[in-house]
Parts: structure tokens; C-alpha cells; sequence
């Protein structure tokens, strides 16, 4: 068997195993391991389970991974999500789906210090799905809103998966982050211009509340300027280079450590509680790369990116076809499988093919725009059935929503995200807006 067929086979097998529940990161190991020895013999798999492990887990741009997750973690505990909503509350709950709205910035602005969709969701549904089933609001669109406003973790700054992604392609971290901020901007707008229009055509989905003068609404702000603080001086020291995204990440990890600890309600039981999930957390998404790291060299051993590339060549494929199929198998592939699992097994694959192809970019920006729809594909993925992982999350915090209710909430949702990466691949200088200002 020749080595390209071999690469192609790797995916169903990884994917039967995967239907098997066993654990992704293991599943890449066995795989990548196995095609290995194949091909090169048991020499250099022993060599590279001598290096590889080591090289992995003492890389010190990684371990901005833990900080950031130690980030959310504090930030969750600190009583930052409820300050969020609150505030956000105050300023849209008057309006006509007005708290669904709420929803969706407080999901925003926590996705900004938390890093992670998941840790988004979870925290938010906790917070806000009371408020919005006590004030009326339909089991549909209160749960659809905060499974949806929890996609964006993923792409809001600072973002797990987005540096996942830089440290994969080689990627300068301060610049993904800029150019995810207009695509994470116009997620929450999409989002709440889906409110909008789900409220004004299903009658009696989304009540209103008394409005807020502004005085109240200045003392509520005045609960989460520390959160605009932490998120300027991080994001902002990262981008200028004042410094690393690692050590951004220390200070913001520091910041709201420091927050929940000026917090009354905060006690040493959650000390260790923020410890204890940041390290479970952090070991399995490092057991991924791990995984990751054999598959990767044994699909480079294949040269499985090379034929793709030298095929669309070849047949005088359009760069924008081959992205738009691209789209399309992530879309599919979300249906599936998680984020993570997804950047770390296609990544490796397709980048190779895509700076390969002429799109009229430099080949950062090329790798940046990419970056930025393969990330909001993944997003939709977190709301997409079957698996939607967001969904049900959200689904059983609210208890008393079917989830079939629960997917029909999300559709809206769906909608606007579909919209929003047909505009963002129509129209690169969308996403590159920001880099190339400043």
C-alpha cells in the first residue's frame, strides 16, 4: 500500500474509533503511532516518543493555555458573569426581547476574559437562563439565545482555540486576536438582529422589562469596569508589544485572581475548585496535542498535503472552491466532533493546501482570514445537531426544555452565523480591516 493511500485510510479508522468513545487525543496517538511503524519502521517512532513529549509539554508558548483557562475559571467565580448580564440588563432589558439581547453581550463580554465556548455557555446558562424563564421568555429562545451566545468564547480574544490555531500554523498570536475582533463584533450584532426579528414574528417569546435610568445603569457599570480593565491592558500589551501573550496571560489570570479574591463570597474551597478544573482542563487538551503531534508527523510522512495541493493544482481547481468545500466538511465535521479535535486533526492537512493557493493576499493575511472562518465554522459547530455540544449544555441546565426545543431555538442563531461566513469569505478586507489600519 503506497503512503498517500495510507494518509486517506488514517481518517476513517481515526473516525471509527472515535464512534467507539475513545478519547481523541488517544485516538490520534494510536493512529499516528501505528501509521508510522508502517512506513518509516519502529526506529524513529521510538526516537520521537523519546522527543516529542518532552519538547511538547516544556514549550513555553503553550503555556498560555493554562493561563488563560485559570483566566475564566477566576473569572466564573468571581461574580463577573452576574455583573456582565446585570449591566447589560439595565441597558437593553426594555426592549422587546431586550434580555435575550442582555444575554448575548454578557456572553460576549465574559467570552472576552473566559477564552472558551464551553466554560461560556456553562457559566452564562447558570446565570441568565433563571432570569429569562422567570420574566417569560420562551424555552426556544431563552436556551437557543445562551447556547448560541456562548460561541463566542471561541472567537472573541483571547480565545484557547485561536491560539491553538496560531501555534499550529506559526501564526503571530497579538494579530489573530486582532483580526477576530470585527468577525466577533458582528456575531453579537448578527445575534441580537436574530433576537430582533424572532421576537417581532413569534409572539409573546420575549417580553420586556421596566426600563433603568442611568443612574442605576452607572452603578452597575461601576461592578464591571475592572473586567474592561483587564481586558484593555491584556489585549492591548499583547498587540503593542509591551508583552508576551504569555505573560498577558499571567496578568489577566492575576487580575481576576485577584477580583474573586476581594470577592466576600469567595472562599479557599473555590480556591482549589478554579486549581482542581484548570489542570483537569489543561491535561486533556495536552493529551490532544500530544496525540496531535504523532498524527501530524505520520500524515506529514504520507505527504498527504502535498498530493492534495499538486491535485488542485493540476486540475486548475478556483482557491475560493476549494476553501467554500473546505467550509462545507467543517460544517459536516461539526456535527461530530468537538473543536479542538477538529483544528488539531484538518489543520495540519489543509493550511499546507491553502498557502499553496493564490488569493490575491500576502501569505499571512492568506493564513489569518483562513484562520478566522475555520474558527467560526468550528463555532457553528457547537449549536449544529447532533452533537452540538453547546446545546446541550444549555438543555440541561434548563431542565424543563425538550431538546429538540432547544435545537429549534438555536436555528435563528444558525441562520445569522451562515450569513455571517458568507460575508466574511466574499469579503477578506472584512476580517483583515483591523490589520491593515493598524
Amino acid at each position: 500500500m503506497d503512503k498517500f493511500t495510507l494518509g486517506i485510510l488514517a481518517f476513517p479508522i481515526l473516525f471509527s474509533m472515535l464512534a467507539f468513545r475513545i478519547p481523541i487525543g488517544l485516538s490520534m496517538l494510536i493512529v499516528g503511532c501505528s501509521g508510522t511503524i508502517l512506513i518509516a519502521g519502529w526506529l524513529p517512532i521510538l526516537s520521537q516518543v523519546k522527543t516529542s513529549a518532552w519538547h511538547l509539554f516544556s514549550n513555553y508558548s503553550l503555556s498560555v493555555i493554562p493561563l488563560f483557562l485559570l483566566m475564566g475559571n477566576f473569572a466564573g467565580k468571581a461574580g463577573m458573569s452576574e455583573a456582565l448580564f446585570k449591566f447589560t440588563g439595565a441597558c437593553l432589558g426594555h426592549r422587546k426581547g431586550g434580555v435575550a439581547m442582555a444575554a448575548i453581550g454578557a456572553c460576549a463580554g465574559f467570552g472576552a476574559i473566559c477564552g472558551s465556548s464551553l466554560a461560556t455557555a456553562a457559566t452564562m446558562g447558570k446565570v441568565a437562563l433563571p432570569e429569562l424563564r422567570r420574566l417569560g421568555y420562551s424555552g426556544a429562545l431563552s436556551t437557543g439565545t445562551l447556547a448560541a451566545g456562548g460561541t463566542l468564547g471561541i472567537l472573541i480574544p483571547p480565545s484557547v482555540i485561536l491560539i491553538i490555531y496560531s501555534i499550529l500554523t506559526e501564526q503571530n498570536i497579538a494579530k489573530m486576536f486582532l483580526a477576530a475582533f470585527v468577525p466577533g463584533i458582528l456575531a453579537a450584532l448578527g445575534y441580537i438582529l436574530a433576537i430582533a426579528l424572532y421576537v417581532r414574528f413569534v409572539k409573546g417569546s420575549g417580553p420586556t422589562k421596566n426600563r433603568v435610568g442611568w443612574k442605576e445603569r452607572f452603578l452597575l457599570f461601576k461592578n464591571i469596569w475592572q473586567i474592561i480593565l483587564i481586558f484593555v491592558v491584556m489585549i492591548g500589551g499583547i498587540y503593542l508589544g509591551w508583552f508576551t501573550p504569555t505573560e498577558g496571560g499571567a496578568i489577566g489570570a492575576g487580575g481576576t485572581g485577584l477580583i474573586a479574591a476581594l470577592n466576600k463570597s469567595f472562599k479557599f474551597s473555590d480556591l482549589i475548585e478554579v486549581i482542581e478544573n484548570t489542570a483537569i482542563t489543561s491535561a486533556m487538551i495536552f493529551l490532544v496535542l500530544l496525540g496531535a503531534e504523532f498524527f501530524n508527523s505520520f500524515i506529514a510522512l504520507t505527504q498527504l498535503p502535498n498530493e492534495l495541493g499538486n491535485i488542485a493544482l493540476n486540475n486548475n481547481l478556483s482557491p475560493l472552491l476549494i476553501v467554500a468545500c473546505i467550509l462545507i466538511l467543517y460544517l459536516f465535521l461539526g456535527c461530530l466532533m468537538d473543536s479542538l479535535a477538529m483544528i488539531l486533526l484538518t489543520i495540519p492537512v489543509f493550511f499546507p493546501l491553502i498557502m499553496t493557493l493564490d488569493f490575491g493576499m500576502t501569505p499571512e493575511e492568506t493564513a489569518i482570514w483562513f484562520g478566522i472562518l475555520t474558527l467560526i465554522v468550528v463555532e457553528v459547530g457547537l449549536i449544529t445537531p447532533p452533537v452540538g455540544l453547546n446545546v446541550f449544555i444549555i438543555n440541561k441546565l434548563a431542565g424543563d426544555v425538550s431538546i429538540s426545543e432547544t435545537f429549534k431555538g438555536v436555528l435563528p442563531f444558525l441562520i445569522s452565523d451562515i450569513f455571517r461566513v458568507i460575508l466574511l469569505f466574499s469579503f477578506p478586507g472584512i476580517t483583515l480591516f483591523l490589520l491593515r489600519i493598524f
